[in-house]
């Protein structure tokens, strides 16, 4: 039977390839139109004056993707196909509110901000949970259909190819930031975004995906959680990583505050925003096509060290900068850091653990990460609303510990057999 299914994964390779490089080309293209790391804190910092409300962006994301993944992990396990229902999810709740956000923007935007604003932080958070729903199924499904010496070259020429269209993206978005009136510049930019959302959705849905030959039987959801402890206590890689990694991503709080900390000491115009987003974008793509190719070779622990070191070489760049120019390399910087974290956050996950467990070791990754990812930026926001220094010598300190940690106390999972994890919770 496994015989069978790895022929048919062979065969169905470069079809596979090619239809969730639409998908990924695509969405990430969408991303960077509205992205979270300049366009929405631009949107929200015309919303209101409170820079919590822009911490408040990441939060709301994280904790909508991050909490709800392992009860979505124990449903995908005994899925014998995933995509049917990654399609459903994937498409109603990620995709199609984006849609709404552009139209609540044009509607509220001056006349009633805070409606406006209550509206995106709504359109953000089904997003996220879109996403976080899907996400165990979804990578699971990648595993089926990609072998484990492709993923990060998919990934990395996926992400890149979608960064380089927004390169031409960005230039687009300080065209129409300066020749569209508010707040009909930001309504186009989310419309724009939801369209083509819509095509990475049909690339999605293309995917041939065989039937896994072994899925877990079904279990009530008290037996599944009194199963989880167990993997953390037996599998001490497995928690050195959680912890190491989870220090890393408190960097990510001052990400979303670069451009605020730009218009408010340079008053950027929208063509400097363009610039920086269209810097942001093209060193995130090079940088991929890179990491894609060393993560294939010599495994993902050493993308999410150097993601650590590159967001906290970024955070002092950002302070001793004078003038635009000087904003230039902590973008480049900043690009590299998500650059390398976007291509093996999940990556590194699936080698923790056998395919059956996969979806389960992924849920509980993004779970127990929750609560770092939803109260940094939140603390980013609160930090910055009484001085950039603070937040961004934090930022950097963060990520120079967990880049530490990743590199000296990690070993890299590639090189280690995974084992099931037992009936009774123990491997």
């Amino acid at each position: 039977m496994t015989q069978k299914v790895d022929s048919k994964v062979e065969r169905n390779l470069p079809w596979n390839f090619s239809v969730n490089l639409i998908d990924i080309t695509f969405i990430t293209l969408a991303f960077s139109i509205i992205s979270r790391e300049t366009i929405t804190p631009l949107l929200i910092s015309n919303l209101t004056d409170s820079k919590i409300a822009i911490g408040l962006v990441p939060a709301i994301y994280s904790i909508a993707y991050y909490l709800p993944q392992l009860f979505a992990a124990n449903h995908a396990e005994r899925l014998k196909r995933k995509l049917p229902f990654v399609m459903v999810v994937g498409g109603l709740l990620e995709r199609v509110p984006y849609l709404f956000a552009g139209l609540a923007i044009l509607l509220f935007a001056e006349s009633a901000p805070i409606i406006a604003l209550l509206c995106l932080y709504l359109v953000i958070g089904l997003g996220a949970l879109g996403n976080g729903v899907a996400t165990p199924a979804w990578f699971s499904m990648i595993g089926k259909v990609l072998p484990v010496n492709r993923r990060g070259i998919f990934f990395g020429v996926s992400e890149g190819l979608g960064t380089l269209m927004g390169i031409i993206g960005a230039f687009f978005v300080g065209r129409v930031l300066d020749e569209m009136g508010y707040p009909l510049n930001f309504a186009t930019l989310f419309l724009v975004a939801a369209v083509f959302m819509g095509i990475s959705w049909i690339g999605l849905a293309l995917n041939r995906e065989p039937e896994s030959p072994i899925v877990k039987e079904h279990i009530p959801f008290s037996h599944y959680f009194r199963r989880l402890p167990a993997i953390l206590r037996d599998n001490h890689n497995f928690r050195r990583f959680l912890l190491s990694y989870s220090i890393s991503r408190l960097s990510t709080m001052g990400v979303g505050f670069f451009i605020i900390f730009g218009n408010e000491n340079f008053e950027l115009t929208g063509a400097d925003v363009g610039l920086l987003t269209a810097i942001l974008i093209a060193s995130q793509a090079a940088m991929q096509l890179l990491l894609g190719w060393l993560a294939d070779k010599r495994g993902h622990k050493a993308n999410l060290t150097v993601s650590g070191f590159a967001l906290a070489l970024a955070a002092m760049v950002a302070l001793g900068a004078t003038d635009l120019r000087g904003l230039i390399p902590a973008f480049i910087l900043l690009g590299v850091g998500l650059a390398s974290d976007h291509v093996s956050r999940l990556n590194i996950i699936l080698e923790f653990a056998v395919p059956e467990d996969q979806p389960t070791f992924i849920g509980l990754t993004n779970t127990l990460l929750a609560p770092v990812v939803f109260l940094a930026p939140i603390l980013g926001g609160w930090l910055a609303d009484y001085g950039f220094e603070a937040l961004f010598m934090l930022m950097a300190g963060c990520g120079l510990a967990g880049g530490l940690l990743l590199f000296t106390w990690v070993k890299e999972p590639r090189y280690h057999r995974p084992q099931p994890i037992s009936p009774k919770g123990k491997h």
